[in-house]
């Protein structure tokens, strides 16, 4: 038999994920998965840390070839520009996430006062 997550969205609206019983919450909900989704934000966040040490590299590169002559410095001028902005977009992204893990923690908290509340009134 299936029914519905008793988790809620983001938004405070019920979860209309369906899950099979005697499951009670989806993957997203349910706290046994919470450090599988830690992890594949950290790994998320790993892989950007990445990319960010390549664009450092690139960035003393260019400085480098500018100051050895071998790059023109209107050249440098954009394409450090370019790759400066490619930082912001990833910064932005990785507080994204963080705001989503944070939520998603809160989310769980919420849940677990909830039904501590709950078996306050029925205990």
């Amino acid at each position: 038999m299936s029914s519905n997550c008793a988790g809620s969205k983001r938004s405070g609206e019920p979860c209309r994920a369906t899950v099979e019983s005697p499951q009670t919450y989806c993957w997203w909900h349910d706290r046994a998965n919470a450090e599988q989704r830690s992890r594949s934000a950290s790994k998320a966040a790993k892989v950007k840390a990445g990319e960010l040490g390549e664009i450092k590299a690139k960035l003393r590169q260019l400085a480098d070839n500018v100051l050895s002559g071998d790059v023109d410095r209107a050249d440098a001028s954009v394409v450090s520009q370019v790759l400066g902005v490619y930082l912001k977009a990833i910064a932005i992204e990785l507080k994204v996430k963080e705001q989503e893990q944070i939520i998603e923690r809160v989310e769980e908290l919420e849940q677990i006062l909830a039904q501590r509340e709950e078996t306050k009134r029925w205990g």
